[in-house]
């Protein structure tokens, strides 16, 4: 069964799309944290984080490359932003389809959560 994001990554679920390639889609998050807080998800269906495997180092470094292409789209990158990857459900994975939240736009918080 196919999960929310691979749905969105089809075109089967409509999302507010600010960027997008072969490898990856960036959305703006239904439940935003920040001003500016999209989700990039790898086209490729990889549960989390701790489930890639070596040959998908390349999509990995392509995926980090994209966050800072997708900060300068936003205008994010020279305010600051947070990159987050959360893994599994202790640490508030909801949806199990590897995904990069970029959080910005306001002061963030530290330690967060």
């Amino acid at each position: 069964m196919a999960t929310l994001f691979e749905k969105i990554c089809t075109g089967e679920i409509p999302a507010d799309i600010v960027y997008q390639d072969e490898v990856c889609v960036c959305f703006r998050d239904i439940n935003p944290g920040a001003p500016t807080h999209v989700l990039l998800v790898p086209r490729k269906a990889i549960p989390r984080l701790a489930m890639a495997q070596e040959d998908d180092a390349a999509l990995l470094g392509h995926m980090l490359l994209t966050v800072g292409k997708v900060a300068r789209l936003l205008g994010v990158d020279e305010s600051g932003f947070r990159l987050v990857i959360n893994n599994g459900p202790h640490a508030g994975e909801t949806v199990p389809h590897l995904h990069m939240h970029i959080l910005g736009g306001r002061d963030l918080e530290w330690p967060p959560g």
